[in-house]
């Protein structure tokens, strides 16, 4: 298969996608949404229910035209689904990507989990229920702004490439944002939440989508660096592109280059939302989230989109998170280093420079053509750079009292390597486990976190993206055949992180997008 041309995703660098496949194969053929679907059209080309009815351009490629689809009065209610996308982790070069150089950032089993209900056709209501924020809000569809949303000149479709909000279409959903959360502290944090919910939704839906609720649930710690935001609007892009059946879902046999233009469909409509939480994000933490595994991003120009690289031959790695729970300022963080620079220049551009280096050998590594996984000699290797990482990061002057005790503690117990993740100042540490560690020894470490004020995670470094649950029944069967039926009450009284991971993590029934992982 010849290479296709590079050009620019969600403002950032990757490479070319082929023209979109069929429907998902674990979706019905029944009508959904109200909408008769028809997988291939006379002229073979897949028909879906929000397509264009003239070409367009998708990743530089001419799309064909598509046939209008047929609208029916009524459609079976969908079946309940659900998704989820991971949290993520810097695991080098963080401070050093502020000024130019390579930063690596890779996926983490913490996951934001979305359960999707659709409601009857009398019920013309969505609902959003973040229930770990505290965010629960109902909307009329039919008095939503359609008109502007869908206006000739403002229509986006599902393979459209959006890399900026159009403040028309932010400002038609005040009104709708006015009854959020009235007089809750997180305000502020709600109304970011529902204006992303509500953008997409109207981006990609119809006056016809069905009433539904989307209940989400997350693993993730807010507001520590990991991803949080990102992993949610990963959920609520590929939740509303399987809802207007634009999705072909992960299957055994599905090729590396569908499921990649799968992956980039989900992020491209991710970043949307992102847009709406975060004003100007990088793009990267939606890429690791709809992709999984790990990255490299390096922004030369901050007037340009950063340079964005997955590395689908990340491996998994077993990693100790833990939070200080000390608050953090990243820009005061930033600003530390950037004070530092004028005041040092030569002397910090070198520690800069080293830490690209840092980053560039771990890329090296995994891209070896020789690279099958994680050895002995290789996890040492690894670890040996996360530590060399830390060093820089202190000499910078942007660790803190709390993320150093955690070091010490590991370094005692020698079962690892660690270093802070993200912008330091408080926040995360990452510690790389060695396999022969012993039971006893990492239950006193863990002990000896509780007893200072840590909050633990042993989570996977390196997994998978975004995936599905299509219906919501693990193990694939029903409750009297031994799967179980993720219903509402179930997912909304699971308790703390081990009840929602216990209730709804990695397991038979969920499916997984991957990305090619030829050299």
């Amino acid at each position: 298969m010849t290479e296709s041309p590079i050009r620019r995703l969600n403002g950032m660098k990757a490479s070319a996608l082929p023209q979109r496949r069929t429907v998902a194969h674990f979706l019905p053929d029944n009508p959904v949404n109200g909408v008769s679907v028809h997988p291939r059209g006379e002229n073979g080309v897949d028909d879906s229910s929000d397509s264009a009815s003239t070409g367009s351009q998708m990743n530089g490629i001419e799309e064909p035209k598509r046939p209008t689809m047929s609208r029916k009065a009524s459609s079976p209610m969908a079946p309940t689904f659900m998704v989820s996308a991971p949290g993520k982790v810097i695991v080098f070069g963080e401070h050093a990507v502020v000024h130019g150089k390579a930063a690596m950032a890779a996926a983490i089993s913490l996951r934001s989990y979305l359960l999707v209900t659709t409601l009857s056709k009398s019920q013309r209501t969505i609902t959003l229920n973040f229930r770990d924020l505290g965010l629960n809000h109902t909307w009329d569809i039919d008095t939503l702004p359609w008109d502007k949303f869908h206006d000739p000149s403002k229509k986006k479709f599902y393979y459209s490439l959006v890399t900026d909000l159009d403040p028309e279409l932010v400002e038609s959903l005040e009104p709708h944002l006015q009854g959020v959360s009235k007089g809750h502290p997180d305000r502020k944090t709600h109304i970011r939440s529902a204006s992303a919910f509500l953008y997409l939704f109207l981006s990609l839906g119809s006056p016809q989508s069905p009433g539904a609720i989307y209940t989400l649930r997350s693993t993730i710690p807010i507001g520590a660096g990991l991803g949080s935001s990102a992993s949610v609007c990963v959920c609520l892009s590929s939740a509303l592109l399987l809802q207007i059946r634009t999705l072909a879902g992960p299957h055994p046999d599905q090729p590396p280059e569908e499921a990649e233009t799968q992956i980039e469909r989900i992020n491209r409509w991710a970043f949307v939302g992102e847009l709406c939480i975060h004003g100007n994000p990088s793009g990267v933490d939606n890429t690791v989230a709809a992709g999984g595994k790990a990255v490299i991003f390096r922004r030369y120009d901050y007037t340009k989109p950063p340079t964005v690289l997955p590395l689908p031959t990340f491996p998994e790695l077993p990693l100790l998170l833990v939070d200080t729970r000390q608050a953090r300022s990243t820009k005061t963080e930033v600003d530390k280093v950037g004070n530092l620079k004028s005041a040092h220049p030569i002397v910090t551009e070198s520690i800069l420079d080293a830490i690209d280096q840092v980053t560039c050998s771990a890329q090296r590594l995994i891209e070896d053509p020789n690279f099958e996984g994680i050895s002995e000699e290789t996890l040492a290797h690894f670890g040996t750079l996360i530590r060399i990482n830390h060093g820089f990061l202190v000499s910078l002057g942007v660790s803190h009292p709390r993320l150093e005790r955690i070091r010490e503690l590991v370094d005692y117990a020698d079962i690892g390597w660690t270093k802070l993740t993200g912008a330091g100042g408080g926040g995360c540490a990452i510690t790389l486990l060695r396999p022969e560690a012993k039971a006893e020894v990492r239950q006193q470490l863990e002990d000896n976190f509780a007893n200072e004020g840590f909050d633990k995670y042993e989570v996977t470094l390196g997994g998978d993206g975004v995936g599905v649950l299509y219906p919501a029944v693990l193990r694939n069967g029903t409750d009297e055949e031994g799967g179980e039926e993720i219903d509402q009450q179930k997912f909304e009284q699971a308790v703390g992180v081990e009840g929602i991971k216990r209730l709804v993590g990695v397991g038979e029934g969920w499916k997984y997008w991957q990305r090619a992982t030829a050299h």
